[in-house]
């Protein structure tokens, strides 16, 4: 295994502790500090880091089997996405905190790690 696929397989094992922990956290913790709405933002933020989580997985597997070209950048758009997303619902939720334009930035980023995804497909060698 390269090392930068070593690294981004890191840091999806990372993304999933982390997802697993706070998505522990939403279920059993926070409703007793927080209102029911700001427990459905902290799932809705724990459900797309898990998505995208596994797409990464996904795209290191399929780069290997298929060697897609630019699969760093669409593993790195949805990990800048997530932690825009995902991240910023988490401050909401656990800090009140109100980060205003990062979640919808992150959001753009997601789809655009979407978009790379589809261009990377198109663009892999026939086989």
């Amino acid at each position: 295994m390269r090392r930068d696929e070593r690294m981004i397989g890191c840091g999806v094992a990372l993304s999933g502790v982390l997802m697993v922990v706070l998505g522990a956290y939403a279920a059993h913790g926070l409703a007793e500090r927080a209102s029911a709405a700001m427990v459905s933002v902290m799932e809705t933020g724990v459900r797309y880091q898990a998505w995208h989580t596994l797409a990464v997985l996904g795209v290191l597997v399929a780069q290997r089997i298929f060697n897609l070209p630019g699969w760093r950048w669409v593993a790195g758009l949805w990990a800048l996405g997530v932690v825009g997303f995902s991240g910023s619902l988490y401050l909401m939720a656990l800090a009140g905190l109100r980060v205003g334009i990062i979640t919808p930035m992150g959001g753009v980023l997601l789809m655009a790690g979407w978009l790379a995804l589809a261009v990377s497909v198109i663009r892999a060698p026939r086989g």
